[in-house]
């Protein structure tokens, strides 16, 4: 049986692919670590032990997450993200950790955007 969803073809049986770790380049891969850590109960997998420019790993304690590295990168973002990232979580607490509010829900729309520090979940 299959079921179309978008571009993407779910079925019954062996795939070629499957979902393995989830990805962020930022400037500040530290902090943004350190923020997205505060943000969803994540830790980081080797604590401090790592060099300060190696990429960071963090992950949910109760294992229900995926893997998420935060990765070191020079540059900034120029365009716009092809995805982003949807959570389930209190607004206000998220801004006061160092979100950005950047369109708060409304008749069109029934969830609030915001952009994390380093602007990596911003459309």
């Amino acid at each position: 049986m299959s079921v179309w969803l978008g571009c993407l073809v779910c079925h019954d049986g062996w795939m070629s692919a499957r979902f393995k770790d989830l990805c962020f380049d930022a400037n500040d891969h530290q902090g943004l670590a350190d923020w997205w850590c505060r943000a969803l109960g994540y830790e980081r997998i080797w604590g401090d032990g790592r060099p300060a420019d190696a990429p960071v790993p963090i992950a949910d304690p109760g294992g229900q997450g995926p893997l998420i590295w935060v990765n070191p990168v020079p540059e900034g973002k120029v365009v716009k993200n092809r995805v982003h990232i949807d959570v389930f979580g209190d607004t206000d607490e998220l801004v006061t950790l160092g979100a950005t509010l950047l369109r708060r829900r409304d008749g069109e729309r029934n969830w609030d955007m915001l952009a994390d520090p380093d602007a990596i979940c911003r459309p």
